[in-house]
């Protein structure tokens, strides 16, 4: 009996000590921390001024529409645009050679606010960058930012499914060579010459709007009077779907062309979205 009552003194002790012992400090090797939650950073805001610089080698002009500060994230994309196809105009201006006389490379590049609404805010950057040659090398770029989400829409995440580009790249590619025919009809050039530019042209089309995502990057919204997409405007800079002189080419691809292949949760932002299921 005095052993039984022994051992339920020392289980009872053994219990308290383990209900109060104390915890070790956080820190203490070999023991497990909590992990705690950690939020996502928030963007930085980043100052977005026009830009006007002037060299005797060089002058740039950049200019931003004051919309775009309400969205740090987006204004810091843009920012990086600029700084990149500025940074190369400063590396072509930095390899001239000394001895070379007087010569003038530039930089034009302007950003526009093309779409507004609650659900899609989008901004168009267009201008060149000469380094040289006989013409500038165009800027052409597109920014889509959901402000809901705060991030840029790209295409591969609008159209995840590879195999559904190809609807899109077959009404691109219609409306590419209806246009090119438009245009060499106008020339008015003989039988063989209209022939050879419809080939080589039309291979220029057929390359450039091939059914992958990665053809289509540069794009923006087309909104109807209610604010919801009625289409998207693929841009296309020159030598991507035809020669220099046919400069920048747009294709818009209506709603009904894009919604059965939009993924879930973009079909609200088009106009019918709501009903496909």
């Amino acid at each position: 009996m005095k052993r039984i009552l022994l051992s339920f003194l020392v289980l009872s002790a053994l219990c308290a000590c383990r209900r109060e012992a104390p915890q070790p400090p956080q820190g203490t090797p070999g023991v497990p921390q909590p992990q705690a939650e950690v939020a996502a950073p928030a963007a930085e805001a980043v100052e977005l001024g026009d830009v006007v610089e002037t060299d005797p080698r060089y002058i740039i002009g950049i200019t931003y529409p004051p919309a775009v500060g309400k969205y740090p994230g987006l204004a810091a994309e843009l920012k990086a645009y600029s700084d990149a196809v500025r940074g190369d105009l400063m590396d072509a201006v930095g390899s001239l050679d000394e001895d070379a006389g007087p010569v003038m490379y530039d930089l034009a590049l302007e950003f526009k606010v093309v779409a507004d609404t609650p659900q899609v805010f989008a901004v168009a950057a267009d201008g060149s960058s000469y380094t040289g040659g006989a013409h500038g090398a165009p800027l052409i770029a597109r920014f889509v930012w959901l402000p809901q989400q705060d991030k840029r829409l790209t295409p591969a995440e609008l159209i995840p499914d590879p195999r559904a580009w190809r609807d899109v790249s077959a009404f691109v590619r219609e409306q590419l060579h209806a246009a090119l025919s438009q245009r060499v009809d106008a020339d008015e050039l003989d039988p063989v010459e209209r022939e050879r530019v419809m080939r080589s042209a039309g291979k220029m089309i057929d390359e450039g709007s091939a059914p992958d995502a990665e053809n289509f990057t540069e794009f923006e919204p087309v909104t109807g009077a209610d604010g919801r997409l009625v289409a998207l405007r693929f841009v296309f800079p020159p030598y991507q779907v035809g020669p220099y002189s046919d400069g920048v080419q747009t294709v818009e691809v209506p709603a009904r062309v894009l919604l059965p292949h939009v993924a879930a949760g973009y079909r609200e932002l088009f106009s019918g979205g709501e009903s496909v299921q």
